[in-house]
């Protein structure tokens, strides 16, 4: 790896400086969608409505703020705030969390695009940077040297070359995995949002129902 960065010129140590930081970005979103926003959230929107449909909204707060950390955490509970409003409001306050917290899950994934397409560019530079470098020194080299003065230029275009799309290729790749897993979450945040406007609403209507019988 030492001989083809040396090799393959000044780019290949940019090339790698790119990808060192193409990993950092990776690991950490990675850290962040498939561990710390790993939560059964089927499990935790039922805890909320267990007490919630008796009646008992203190407890219900409390367990929206055991998972606080979560975005899930700080939507239900602005839902749950606005339960004695009109349904439009209770969607609204939801939907305003929801603003604010959903770009937490996406924040930083779409550098990995970009890290892509930076590392594929200098990796042209340099193969059309060598291709030049190796020609012009063939010109000016005696008939001894062409042969090995060209192929070092041609060697160090290639090397360029692969050492950006070695590092583009995985930054696409990991930038499509976790796009997809941000959307699986933010999917199912909002489905589970929904559910708690729903239930409210019908809580509501049943209240409703029973003063009119009454």
């Amino acid at each position: 790896m030492l001989i083809s960065l040396t090799t393959g010129g000044p780019f290949m140590y940019v090339i790698l400086g790119v990808s060192i930081i193409a990993m950092a970005v990776f690991l950490e979103r990675a850290t962040f969608l498939y561990f710390r926003m790993n939560m059964n959230m089927d499990k935790a929107l039922k805890k909320v409505l267990i007490p919630l449909e008796q009646q008992n909204f203190r407890q219900a707060l409390d367990e929206c703020s055991k998972i606080g950390k979560h975005p899930l955490g700080s939507i239900l509970k602005a839902g749950l705030l606005k339960a004695d409003r009109k349904d439009q409001e209770i969607e609204r306050a939801m939907e305003e969390k929801i603003i604010s917290e959903i770009p937490k899950v996406k924040m930083r994934i779409n550098l990995l695009t970009l890290f892509a397409n930076i590392a594929t560019l200098l990796g042209l530079l340099g193969t059309i940077l060598g291709l030049i470098t190796a020609f012009q020194s063939v010109s000016n080299a005696d008939e001894a040297m062409k042969q090995i003065v060209l192929a070092k230029g041609i060697s160090m275009a290639m090397l360029t070359t692969a050492g950006g799309l070695v590092v583009a290729i995985p930054c696409l790749g990991g930038f499509y995995l976790l796009n997809n897993r941000g959307d699986f979450l933010v999917d199912k945040i909002e489905e589970k949002a929904l559910g708690l406007a729903n239930t409210l609403s019908a809580m509501k209507q049943k209240r409703t129902a029973d003063g009119v019988v009454r």
